[in-house]
C-alpha cells in the first residue's frame, strides 16, 4: 500500500542523496511512492468529479468496478495499467476538462479502455461495450484494436489476440521491461495542451528494429560505465516515446507522464546520455511534488549555458540538476576509456559550476531548496577527486565564462542581479 501523497516525508539524508543525482535505494523508493500516490489521487479525483455527470457517472462507476474486480485477481497487472505513463497524461487532461464546463468534454470513455486492458491482462471473464475513436480502440499497455466496422465494440476476455491482424501490439524493447510507445493516444500530450515536442506516429517494423539496436547499445554502455544509473533507469522508466523526425531535441520529459521519456532515434552513446539526463527530470519532478524547493515565478530571467534563451528559476534548477548527472556519467565513461568523454565531462561540469553559485544564492529558495542546492554543489566539487588530464577543465571554465559574457551582451534586458 502506498502512503497518501500528503503524508510522504523526505528525510534530510534522502534529500541530499537525490541532490547528488547519484542513484540510491531511498531516493528511488521516494520517487516511486510519490508517483503512485499522485496517480491514485488523480484517479480518485476523476471518479469524484465524474459522479456529477449524470449517465456518464454510472458508466464511470461500472468501469471502476471492473478495475476493482481485475485488481482482486491480478493486482500487479492492474497496477501497471493504472500507473502507465500515458495514463497520467490522460488523467490530468481529463480532470482539467471535468472542472472546465466551457471547455471540450472529458474523455471518460478512456477509463473504460483502462478497465478493459486491466481485465484482459488479469484474465478474468468480462464484457464491456466501448466506442473506438477514429476507427481505433487504444488499450493501454497492450496496444490498439482496429475493428472492421464502425460503431460500438463489445469486448470480452477473448478480444485481444496479438496475432490477429486487427490488433497492433505495443512494442517491447529488448530489455523486456520498457515499452516503445508509438500507439497510445496520450503518450505525449492531451488533446488541448500540445507538448513542446511532437511524438512520432506508428513506426514501421524497420523503425522498431532500429530502436531495438540502439536501445540495446545504450543499455550496454550504461551498464559498462555506470551500473547504478543503468539500474536506476530500469527501475524508473516504463516507456520510451519516439520523437517525430526532424525534432531538434534529443529527449524530453513530461511531468504528467511519470516514468516515460520522449527521445529521438540516435546512436547508442547519445541515447545513453539522453536517458541519464531525462531520468533526472523525472526524479526532480517527483521530489517537487512533495517538497517545494523554491517559490519563484515562471519569469525567464536566468542564464543557462546549455540554452540560448533565458530560463525561469525552475528551468534553471532542472537543467543544472540533469547536467550534474551528465557530468558524473561522462566522468565515469572517461575512466573506462570512452573516446571524447573527458572533453564532454569538462564542458558540462564547467557549465554546472558556472550557474551553481547563482542558484544557491537565489532568495526564493526554500529551506529544503537551499539544502538541496548545497548538496548539488558538494557533488560537483567531489568531481575534483578524479579530474580530467591536463588543463581541460580550466580551459572549459574559461570557455563558459566567455559564453556567459557574450550571452549577457545579447540579452541586456536580463539583469543578473535581479532575482525573484
Amino acid at each position: 500500500m502506498t502512503a497518501p501523497l500528503s503524508t510522504l516525508t523526505v528525510p534530510s539524508a534522502t534529500l541530499r542523496a537525490l541532490a547528488s543525482t547519484e542513484p540510491s535505494a531511498a531516493g528511488s523508493r521516494l520517487v516511486c511512492d510519490v508517483r503512485r500516490s499522485k496517480r491514485l489521487v488523480l484517479l480518485r479525483a476523476i471518479l469524484d468529479a465524474a459522479s456529477s455527470r449524470g449517465g456518464r457517472a454510472a458508466q464511470a462507476a461500472d468501469h471502476w468496478a471492473l478495475l476493482e474486480e481485475a485488481e482482486r485477481h491480478a493486482p500487479d497487472a492492474v497496477h501497471d495499467v493504472l500507473h502507465y505513463p500515458a495514463t497520467g497524461v490522460w488523467a490530468e487532461e481529463t480532470l482539467r476538462r471535468l472542472h472546465d464546463p466551457a471547455g471540450p468534454p472529458p474523455d471518460l470513455a478512456h477509463l473504460g479502455a483502462l478497465a478493459a486492458a486491466a481485465a484482459l491482462r488479469a484474465g478474468i471473464a468480462f464484457k464491456a461495450v466501448l466506442r473506438p475513436a477514429g476507427g481505433r480502440l487504444a488499450l493501454p499497455t497492450l496496444g490498439v484494436l482496429r475493428p472492421p466496422r464502425p460503431g460500438p465494440l463489445a469486448l470480452t476476455e477473448h478480444s485481444w489476440d496479438p496475432d490477429d491482424p486487427a490488433a497492433l501490439s505495443l512494442h517491447t524493447l529488448p530489455d523486456g521491461r520498457t515499452s516503445l510507445d508509438d500507439l497510445d493516444p496520450y503518450r505525449a500530450a492531451g488533446h488541448t495542451r500540445p507538448a513542446p515536442v511532437r511524438a512520432a506516429r506508428r513506426l514501421t517494423p524497420k523503425g522498431h528494429k532500429r530502436w531495438d539496436t540502439q536501445w540495446t547499445g545504450a543499455l550496454t554502455l550504461l551498464e559498462r560505465y555506470d551500473t547504478a544509473r543503468a539500474e536506476e533507469a530500469a527501475l524508473l522508466l516504463r516507456s520510451v516515446v519516439p520523437l517525430a523526425g526532424g525534432s531538434r531535441s534529443h529527449g524530453a520529459t513530461l511531468p504528467a507522464a511519470a516514468g516515460s521519456v520522449l527521445a529521438r532515434a540516435q546512436a547508442p552513446p547519445a541515447l545513453a546520455a539522453t536517458l541519464v539526463h531525462e531520468v533526472q527530470h523525472g526524479k526532480l519532478t517527483a521530489l517537487a511534488d512533495v517538497l517545494p524547493l523554491h517559490t519563484a515565478d515562471r519569469t525567464p530571467r536566468h542564464w543557462a549555458p546549455w540554452r540560448t534563451d533565458p530560463r525561469p528559476l525552475d528551468g534553471l534548477l532542472h537543467g543544472t540538476y540533469a547536467h550534474l548527472a551528465l557530468a558524473g556519467y561522462w566522468q565515469r565513461a572517461a575512466l573506462y576509456g570512452s573516446r571524447g568523454a573527458w572533453a564532454r565531462h569538462a564542458r558540462i561540469r564547467a557549465q554546472v559550476a558556472a550557474v551553481l553559485p547563482e542558484l544557491r544564492a537565489h532568495p526564493r529558495l526554500t529551506i529544503a531548496g537551499r539544502e538541496f542546492t548545497d548538496a548539488m554543489a558538494e557533488a560537483e566539487r567531489a568531481m575534483d577527486e578524479l579530474p580530467p588530464p591536463g588543463d581541460r577543465y580550466a580551459a572549459a571554465r574559461r570557455a563558459v565564462e566567455r559564453a556567459r559574457r557574450a550571452w549577457y551582451a545579447q540579452h541586456p534586458e536580463v539583469d543578473p542581479s535581479a532575482q525573484g
